[in-house]
């Protein structure tokens, strides 16, 4: 980088810093940052220095620009943290109010996807949740939730359940582990609608099976509002894999092998976890 080059980056970061500053001490959620203009005059930058320095505070989420009034201090991103936990416990430990919409509470027919999923058979009835989940009056997410009937035939008899984890808790099906599939998508236009996100279409979407001790007990997507949403996963170094066998079904004969993978892998029982963590928190 040559003399001129260096020059810029520094002024760059300068501008970038100060207003990281104003946003850390001085300044709340949804307040107006200075003008772009004010900036140029106080720092004796170019327009274009300036924009570079408050575009970096946009793509990281500090910052939100809106069409036509400006750029405000944006709110806070939550991290999303591979682990069992519920949405309303991630909610309340960053103190805010968690709040659950409950749009569809039946019993459906497993779809293919669904069956495989749960390990059960295509048709078989399992219990549907569709819930939109927000915090502090704000939507963050999107639910769909499938149980077998089954394995929790009350499951909804006293109305949706608050918690789904206490519910299955509470079933006997307390849940042990699971795992997660993670992916980048544009909303729908009813995600849209049910997010609140206007033109920005950005989100998470998560599949989840959830085991106890016996087994598949839920199957969940979310669908994440990507500008309130960032992903926390804690690493370890690497360890034989441990791979999960279906669940033993009346026409098995002999018990499931014992599953071991790599060259020093252990003996583990049917179902052991995938990984030594646990998923993200949600259901």
């Amino acid at each position: 980088m040559d003399e001129f080059e260096h020059g810029a980056a520094h002024k760059y970061l300068t501008v970038r810093d100060h207003l990281a500053t104003l946003v850390a001490h001085e300044l709340k959620v949804g307040d107006a940052i200075p003008s772009e203009r004010d900036l140029t005059k106080q720092f004796g930058l170019s327009r274009m220095t300036v924009r570079q320095a408050v575009d970096a505070l946009v793509t990281e989420g500090v910052l939100v620009r809106e069409q036509g009034r400006g750029t405000f201090v944006a709110p806070q991103r939550i991290d999303f943290e591979m682990r069992l936990t519920t949405f309303g416990e991630e909610m309340r430990s960053r103190g805010m109010e968690p709040a659950t919409t409950v749009l569809t509470a039946q019993v459906v027919a497993a779809t293919p996807d669904v069956a495989t999923a749960l390990e059960v058979e295509p048709r078989d009835k399992v219990h549907y949740l569709y819930r939109v989940r927000s915090a502090d009056g704000t939507p963050m997410c999107i639910e769909q939730v499938w149980v077998p009937v089954a394995l929790a035939p009350a499951l909804f008899d006293g109305g949706p359940p608050a918690s789904m984890y206490a519910a299955l808790r509470d079933a006997g099906l307390a849940p042990e582990w699971g795992e997660d599939t993670l992916s980048a998508d544009e909303a729908t236009d009813t995600e849209a609608s049910l997010l609140g996100l206007g033109d920005k279409r950005a989100v998470l979407r998560a599949e989840r099976r959830t085991f106890s001790v016996d087994g598949a007990a839920m199957f969940s997507r979310a669908c994440y509002r990507a500008d309130r949403y960032s992903i926390w996963v804690p690493l370890r170094a690497p360890r034989p894999t441990l791979v999960p066998r279906r669940r033993s079904t009346q026409a098995d004969t002999t018990s499931p092998e014992p599953v071991t993978t790599g060259s020093d892998a252990t003996t583990t029982p049917a179902h052991a976890p995938a990984t030594a963590g646990a998923s993200g928190g949600r259901p």
